[in-house]
């Protein structure tokens, strides 16, 4: 597995002022990747990632980054893609060039072909999230079954999000507050939790088979499959 994070704002001072905190996050999440770690620091946008190498230990090194037609993206990802050669062959025909052979890359360059209707071609396990830089927006996706986490808190700087809670509250503007609804996790539900909930007060989840766009505008989320008969 490998642990993902970040923070996107408005403002680009407060991006680069909290850097510290983005190395804290960063380390609370090693246990999940030990193997490579990276940041992209630039603008609007902090992208985090812990890595454990498992497929293309040298070419598959995160934040990854894809200059596609006119649009730069780049990616975070916790996950593993089961129909990777699938994928990879129907992206080839179109003309994608790759450079390695992970799914990591796949899911990129899938991402930049179909945007969010990708998901419904994937799969397997994932959360992910695509900083696309000319537009100014972070994509952010959980796999169906929710087996790969994704947590997220809206500050007054922006939205901060990450694989765990507590690289969340690792971050500056995030507080570990205890409210009434925390309790009755906790206490009734525990250790179990409510889907979508984060049991601090101002943390939440995005849900399982979710994805979610954040801009200038805020946050919206959107449902993309559901358990049929």
């Amino acid at each position: 597995m490998c642990g993902i994070a970040g923070q996107i704002s408005a403002d680009p001072n407060k991006i680069a002022a909290n850097y510290p905190a983005y190395c804290r996050m960063q380390k609370s999440l090693a246990r999940r990747g030990p193997d490579q770690r990276g940041i992209y620091l630039h603008g609007h946008a902090a992208l985090i990632h812990a890595r454990l190498a498992v497929v293309d230990l040298e070419n598959g090194c995160q934040p990854m980054v894809l200059d596609q037609g006119g649009e730069k993206y780049i990616l975070v990802y916790n996950g593993e893609l089961y129909n990777t050669p699938e994928l990879h062959a129907q992206l080839a025909a179109l003309g994608h060039r790759f450079v390695s052979h992970s799914d990591t890359e796949v899911l990129l360059h899938a991402f930049a072909q179909w945007g969010p209707d990708c998901l419904e071609k994937l799969n397997g396990i994932f959360a992910f999230a695509v900083w696309e830089h000319e537009t100014r927006r972070l994509f952010v996706a959980r796999d169906r079954m929710g087996v790969k986490p994704l947590f997220y808190s809206m500050t007054k700087n922006g939205f901060v999000f990450a694989s765990e809670i507590k690289a969340l509250l690792e971050h500056s503007e995030i507080e570990p507050v205890i409210d009434t609804r925390s309790l009755a996790e906790i206490m009734i539900i525990g250790p179990g939790r409510t889907p979508g909930c984060g049991v601090f007060k101002g943390i939440s989840e995005i849900r399982p088979a979710h994805y979610a766009y954040y801009d200038e505008t805020g946050l919206t989320i959107h449902r993309y499959w559901n358990v049929e008969a």
